[in-house]
């Protein structure tokens, strides 16, 4: 299983499924939840083998029709996050809290630091 798929195996049921890699179709029903990858650091042995493990860095979006919802669902990511056993995570920073106001969207995002499966 990829790491991709385990992320959302993790954070699916915090939204009724609709949590989706990189954007969410428009029109999407609110709240949903994004993650993408955002970097990550390359691990290899000294020989030049690699590892069985991998290193990535996730970014994961709540998005919501209240700061409330907003907040209280990012809370439940890093929670799930922290207790999934697909991947070792650890928050890179505390969420961050945005407003579109031309969408009237919040927003709350989080990076992860992610050690998954190769």
């Amino acid at each position: 299983m990829t790491v991709e798929a385990s992320l959302f195996d993790t954070l699916k049921g915090l939204v009724g499924n609709r949590c989706f890699p990189d954007f969410a179709p428009i029109g999407t029903v609110r709240p949903f939840i994004t993650y993408e990858q955002a970097g990550g650091d390359a691990l290899y042995f000294l020989d030049g083998a690699l590892p069985d493990k991998k290193h990535g860095r996730f970014e994961i979006g709540v998005y919501a029709d209240s700061r409330a919802s907003c907040a209280a669902i990012a809370l439940q990511v890093e929670a799930a996050m922290a207790a999934s056993t697909a991947f070792q995570s650890t928050a890179i920073h505390a969420p961050i809290s945005d407003y579109a106001s031309e969408v009237k969207i919040y927003s709350s995002t989080q990076n992860f630091s992610v050690f998954s499966d190769r």
